[in-house]
């Protein structure tokens, strides 16, 4: 045997010692060389009063073995507590969230026989960056937040990802149609890296018709890329209408860390009945094998699992009268899979996998800084619902000639000039100064705009300055302006 690899593992909450514990028998038994480091997180360390659910001893295992197999937690209810799984993912640059969504029919029930795609979803940015604020009585925000950077390794990870398992095309889902800028960027970054894999088939579809025709007909795609809430649901998603959400494994890859896990959360209700499915966490642990370079073992483990569910050997979840042999509980299961290694399944098909080191994947490397000007500013008030050409003519005695008064918009449909009654407004109002020359505007001339718009009264509650990059105006335009 191998020298043991060091992988640091929580057993969780609910189910999690349970699926955990069966986990750990299969892969022993399989062969995989692994030395364990157990850490505790979730319910009991949020009930001792770390808002993050983590133990920052935990931390120091992690940063260490690089390698973390996670059962599900449960979160407590109520404000203050935030996501260990976000928490995790962004602390350790964990960019890349691998979910494959298979159909195992006719053993597990499915509306897509032959399913057999994966979604990789980006981890860090997006609105998962939790920046909210309320802003008005009426308005709260929160920031989406899209980077050339992020936008750029999780697309390049999807392309190496199909060539590296034998996948034909890489399907890209945004909003762009909408959100120009951020999806936009995105779907830019998607078209310019998918150009150095000629031989990958490349496609783009907008994210509502491509959830649609990824729910009637999965056959038609292979790997998808997405921004992260995209990703998030849609996943799960794929995951149920492949069979069921209990049998995914996840994987999150960063560049120097990686953790695994199963899709789905912590089922206090079933918790310490010998009831759960092992198998999400089970195949998150196959994934891990392979990404330690174990890809012999991962394959062994996932052709018994195979096997198992080819027998008809099924927990109550997808138990199914007429095609299941026989309904066990979670510690049988494990058995019923122990007992089959070395086997291959005979009309599922089989596995086999190739370690490759993640290394291996292209680096990110920042490109030279454009030349930035700032041209205006869009100041946010809050201010009583009113008309708008009485917002305007009061913002309109504090312009200069040289920053005017250009537009106000509510919910980002332009009210002035020009607006219409019948548009809904709230307390929430975008007002626009641009340079009438369209060229700079120095931080002084802003600032000295701001303190007038505070001397009158008007609560301004947020600003963004208007920017050219290398020329090109670089911000979005209201809604029927």
């Amino acid at each position: 045997m191998s020298n043991p690899v060091p992988i640091t593992v929580a057993h969780g909450d609910g189910i999690g010692p349970e699926i955990m514990d069966a986990t750990l028998t299969i892969l022993r038994e399989a062969g995989a060389a692994l030395s364990i480091e157990p850490i505790e997180i979730g319910e009991a360390v949020y009930k001792r009063g770390l808002t993050a659910g983590i133990e920052p001893s935990a931390w120091e295992s992690l940063r260490r073995t690089k390698v973390f197999l996670k059962a599900p937690i449960t979160t407590p209810q109520g404000g203050g507590f935030k996501s260990l799984n976000v928490t995790v993912r962004k602390t350790l640059g964990l960019y890349a969230n691998v979910r494959p969504c298979v159909a195992y029919a006719p053993y597990v029930d499915t509306k897509h026989p032959g399913m057999d795609l994966v979604i990789v979803r980006e981890n860090e940015e997006d609105v998962y960056g939790g920046i909210e604020h309320q802003q008005t009585p009426e308005v709260v925000q929160c920031l989406k937040l899209i980077t050339q950077p992020g936008s750029e390794k999780i697309v390049r990870y999807a392309f190496e990802y199909a060539v590296r398992n034998k996948r034909k095309k890489v399907t890209c889902f945004t909003k762009d149609n909408i959100m120009k800028m951020t999806d936009g960027l995105f779907h830019k970054t998607f078209d310019e890296v998918g150009a150095e894999y000629p031989d990958i088939e490349k496609e783009h579809w907008i994210v509502d018709i491509g959830a649609a025709k990824m729910a009637d007909t999965p056959t038609a795609f292979d790997v998808i890329v997405m921004p992260n809430l995209y990703g998030d649901i849609l996943s799960d998603v794929a995951a149920q209408i492949a069979g069921s959400v209990g049998l995914a494994g996840s994987a999150n890859i960063g560049e120097q860390c990686a953790m695994f896990e199963a899709i789905h959360g912590s089922a206090p209700r079933r918790a310490g009945q010998n009831l759960a499915n092992p198998s999400g966490l089970l195949l998150g642990g196959v994934m891990m094998l392979v990404h330690i370079n174990q890809a012999g073992v991962a394959a062994r483990v996932h052709n018994a699992w195979l096997r198992t569910i080819e027998d008809g050997i099924h927990t109550y979840d997808i138990f199914q009268e007429g095609v299941s042999k026989q309904k066990v509980g979670t510690r049988e299961f494990a058995r019923a899979v122990c007992d089959r290694l070395g086997k291959l399944p005979e009309k599922l098909k089989a596995v086999n996998y190739t370690a490759v080191p993640s290394d291996k994947i292209k680096s990110w490397t920042r490109k030279p800084r454009p030349t930035k000007e700032t041209i205006g500013i869009d100041v946010f008030l809050d201010w009583t619902p009113g008309a708008p050409d009485e917002l305007a003519a009061q913002l309109q005695k504090l312009q200069t000639d040289g920053l005017p008064l250009t537009m106000i918009t509510n919910r980002g449909t332009k009210v002035w000039p020009d607006g219409m009654p019948e548009t809904f407004c709230t307390d929430h109002w975008r007002c626009r100064f641009r340079s009438k020359s369209g060229g700079p505007v120095p931080h002084s001339e802003l600032s000295a705009l701001l303190s007038r718009i505070a001397a009158a009264g008007l609560d301004f509650i947020k600003t963004e300055n208007l920017c050219k990059f290398d020329g090109k105006e670089s911000y979005s335009r209201g809604q029927g302006e």
